[in-house]
């Protein structure tokens, strides 16, 4: 009997708290179907869970802006070749992102759709 009840409370609290996590995970302020590409300067990557950042900065007619550009978790990313090293600032790459909805410089970012700007790969295949 007491298992059935650690059981069944534990189910509860799983079922309470689902939404929160899925919530956290949510892509929708993030337009997928209009793609933007980005050339620019790496000002900071950081490797943190539970997502990785770039702050880049891209120059444009009117001076420059920096991007705040969110990715994948470290421990996605790691099996793809990636660690804290993998970009450095004054790195000048390229990449394909999908912007923030509400026009702030932002966006995600995925780790198949970046090069360096001379278009080797980050991290080697």
């Amino acid at each position: 009997m007491r298992r059935g009840l650690t059981a069944l409370l534990v189910s509860a609290v799983f079922v309470s708290t689902s939404g929160v996590a899925r919530a956290h995970h949510s892509f929708a302020m993030f337009d997928q179907d209009n793609p933007v590409e980005l050339e620019g300067t790496v000002q900071e990557f950081r490797y943190t869970s539970p997502h990785t950042f770039i702050l880049l900065e891209v120059k444009d007619k009117d001076g420059s802006t920096v991007w705040n550009l969110e990715g994948g978790a470290p421990s996605i990313l790691v099996r793809d070749g990636w660690s804290s090293k993998s970009l450095k600032p004054g790195d000048e790459i390229r990449l394909m992102i999908e912007p923030l909805r509400s026009g702030a410089p932002g966006g995600a970012w995925n780790a198949s759709k970046i090069k360096f700007k001379r278009g080797e790969p980050i991290v080697s295949p």
